[in-house]
């Protein structure tokens, strides 16, 4: 006889992995389709399939009503979908922007001048990839920290304090140069 939902996330959720695992194959089809028919792709639908599983692992103790499973993935596997076109959105946009920016004349950002670009590589080298993410798109494309934290999706006083702390960083081993 075949376990419930209810029963697997209880082992589950004891950490019996199996009992996941028997969650997935159980589920799996349905939530791959689902996806599929969403977003037209296969592969896509696949990663994202994936990824909703793994988040389903993480916060299997969020889940009110075990018996309730099946709708929660579904939930989950359709926040997946759409952050994933949000952040297709925003790469789009950052796309066109700097495909825009870069054809107009004359609008060579100092990171793109030879002269510089030795040097400034040198100095955001010390930089952490989250903070050489906002600091560039903030001084040499002339984002603002609203636009930053829009195509970055990091929280507005997240993007302040990383470039704060990328300032204070680069002034350090400027001064030390000096």
């Amino acid at each position: 006889m075949q376990e419930s939902d209810r029963q697997c996330v209880l082992r589950a959720r004891a950490g019996d992995h199996a009992a996941y695992g028997e969650l997935v194959a159980r589920h799996q089809g349905r939530v791959r389709g689902w996806l599929g028919h969403l977003c037209g792709n296969h592969a896509e639908a696949d990663d994202l399939a994936q990824e909703a599983f793994v988040r389903a692992w993480t916060r299997l103790g969020d889940l009110k009503d075990a018996a309730r499973f099946s709708s929660w993935l579904m939930r989950i596997a359709y926040t997946e979908f759409l952050q994933s076109r949000r952040r297709a959105q925003k790469r789009q946009r950052l796309a066109e922007r700097l495909a825009t920016e870069q054809d107009v004349p004359g609008n060579m950002a100092p990171a793109t001048r030879p002269e510089h670009a030795i040097e400034l590589e040198r100095v955001l080298s010390i930089l952490s990839e989250r903070e050489r993410a906002v600091v560039v798109l903030n001084y040499a494309y002339g984002y603002s920290h609203g636009e930053v934290s829009e195509l970055t999706g990091l929280a507005l006083g997240t993007v302040k304090s990383l470039i704060q702390r990328g300032n204070r960083k680069v002034r350090e081993r400027l001064d030390e140069r000096a």
